[in-house]
């Protein structure tokens, strides 16, 4: 496997107003996407360096961002309700992975990419909330799939996956937005296209009901660290932020994780 001696975000450098145009073009292209998000909003980039061949692809379940840069999704978000995710047990996963044709060529995985790469094809917005077979089919495309860690994935990420069903389903609905972080001069490829391989793995998840946010960022390896954190704290690490989240909000978080369930306390910390 490769290895990329500089992180992406230093790879190109635009004006803040390329970030800035292409967000806000992006909340045009896919008015129908825009219910997957909280209040309507997508999350923007506010690192211009991310900017460059980003492209909004709306499923029917599910939004991505997908970077050409990255060859893969830089968030994937998705609205979960009671109801839906009734529905998503009884779902067969197809586990056909598939290349998206609206892609340009060379800005997307490829499947060859993740053959014999080591790693697993980690769902973004995962196969096991989606609640018919549409959505199910879609949640297997290369643009909602980032490398990740065998264990990791199969282990700590399925077990929070797990834990934010459970909440959702226990305050009624949970807008939750999912993404890979990559941190460090050096960064890991895979497969001939160069797919960067994250370093970390977030999920945000917001709660309107109970106004309550917050953010778990899980490192990308097969230990099992990851931390809970604001939302405004993964935003100033991100180079995202998350508009649709009211401010007072997205400044703390009143949740813990104890590896199979999210509790929340009464008091912010």
């Amino acid at each position: 496997m490769k290895k990329l001696f500089a992180s992406f975000v230093s790879t190109a450098k635009f004006a803040l107003f390329a970030a800035s145009f292409a967000a806000a073009s992006h909340a045009h292209a896919a008015p129908a996407c825009s219910s997957f998000v909280p209040d309507g909003q997508f999350p923007t980039l506010t690192n211009a360096r991310m900017a460059p061949k980003t492209r909004l692809l709306c499923y029917s379940d599910f939004v991505v961002l997908h970077s050409g840069i990255t060859h893969g999704p830089l968030w994937s978000a998705e609205h979960l309700t009671r109801d839906h995710l009734e529905d998503a047990k009884d779902m067969t996963r197809t586990n056909r992975f598939f290349e998206d044709d609206r892609l340009p060529a060379g800005e997307g995985a490829t499947l060859a990419d993740y053959k014999r790469s080591g790693f697993d094809r980690g769902h973004m917005s995962p196969a096991g909330n989606r609640w018919n077979p549409q959505a199910m089919a879609e949640s297997f495309s290369l643009a909602n799939i980032v490398p990740q860690n065998r264990e990791n994935n199969q282990r700590l990420w399925a077990r929070i996956e797990t834990a934010v069903r459970k909440l959702a389903s226990q305050y009624g609905e949970a807008y939750v937005v999912t993404g890979p972080l990559f941190t460090g001069a050096q960064l890991q490829t895979i497969g001939a296209t160069r797919v960067l391989v994250p370093t970390q793995i977030f999920k945000v998840v917001y709660v309107p009901s109970r106004q309550l946010a917050f953010a778990i960022v899980a490192d990308n390896t097969a230990e099992n660290r990851y931390a809970v954190r604001p939302v405004r704290d993964l935003e100033t690490q991100s180079g995202m932020a998350f508009p649709g989240i009211p401010a007072n909000v997205a400044a703390k978080t009143n949740v813990s994780f104890n590896g199979n369930r999210f509790t929340v306390s009464r008091w912010g910390f």
